[in-house]
């Protein structure tokens, strides 16, 4: 068995990664703080001393309130969606059939894309005046006219989440395809000689490898969905009239465009606490699988 104890060697080894952390990421911490705990501004002297009033005002803040129900049903949305399709496109390619390899080798692009990349895309996609998406629902029926998808309140949000989910959920099928890959032939050929049918065969037999691999990708996806600012930055700006408008976004117009980086360094400790906290729940639910497994 491996000692418990870091030997003085481990710990000096370990001194430059320590200062270097420090450095990055607690120097800017404490700064930040420091700011939340003011009414400085981006254009002037550094501020004066108010306590948790930022704090106060931003949770009880009309703004706020929206961005975070506007950041909590983006993140519902995309990630149920990422994982459900993302388990049956992984069911699908672990199947054998001609082109399985060309199909996997496909599904990893939008993925791969650049973020930038993928809503300017979709962007084009939903322009109201030459998108491809009008033009297909035109040509086959659906609508009547070409429709300004992000520019109306209702279908900007849907329009965001569809962009995001095609871009995502490649990462949740690569996860689940290799949790199957995991899972022994001959217990599915037991399962299939019983009588089990399909529904039962993942009920009983898949989903058991599956689970595991999946609370990863839900975590991950959700704590990456809840700071999302580029996707929607690019397509909508937060429009219209503030409807797409995520957590993220706030940081940046209340540091930047409105200058109030007193009350923007506020709100980034706030989201910087949920996001802690979903990551304290994911090492809890790695443990605990972790703990089932032995």
């Amino acid at each position: 068995m491996f000692s418990e104890r870091i030997s003085p060697r481990a710990l000096l080894l370990m001194l430059p990664l320590v200062l270097v952390m420090i450095a990055v990421v607690g120097w800017p911490l404490i700064d930040t703080v420091r700011l939340s705990l003011t009414d400085a501004r981006l254009a002037g002297t550094s501020g004066a001393f108010i306590g948790t009033d930022n704090f106060t005002k931003m949770l009880s803040g009309r703004n706020f309130q929206s961005a975070f129900w506007t950041t909590m049903q983006f993140t519902v949305w995309s990630v149920s969606i990422e994982l459900v399709l993302g388990v049956l496109v992984a069911l699908l390619l672990n199947q054998r059939f001609f082109g399985r390899t060309a199909l996997r080798a496909l599904l990893i692009l939008p993925w791969a894309l650049p973020t930038v990349v993928n809503a300017t895309l979709w962007r084009l996609i939903y322009n109201p005046e030459y998108g491809a998406l009008n033009a297909m629902l035109t040509q086959i029926g659906l609508l009547d006219a070409y429709r300004s998808w992000l520019g109306q309140p209702g279908s900007a949000m849907t329009a965001l989440i569809a962009a995001d989910v095609w871009k995502n959920f490649p990462l949740v099928a690569l996860i689940a395809l290799a949790a199957l890959q995991a899972v022994p032939k001959d217990i599915r050929a037991a399962a299939i000689s019983d009588g089990a049918n399909a529904w039962k065969r993942f009920r009983f037999v898949i989903m058991p490898y599956l689970i595991g691999p999946l609370m990863v990708a839900l975590v991950l996806r959700t704590i990456e969905a809840f700071k999302v600012f580029d996707l929607i930055w690019i397509m909508t700006r937060g429009g219209p009239a503030n409807s797409t408008r995520s957590l993220s976004i706030l940081v940046y117009q209340e540091g930047f465009a409105f200058q109030r980086v007193g009350s923007g360094a506020s709100l980034a400790l706030i989201i910087t606490l949920i996001i802690t906290v979903l990551a304290v729940a994911y090492l809890m639910i790695m443990r605990r699988f972790a703990g089932e497994a032995r």
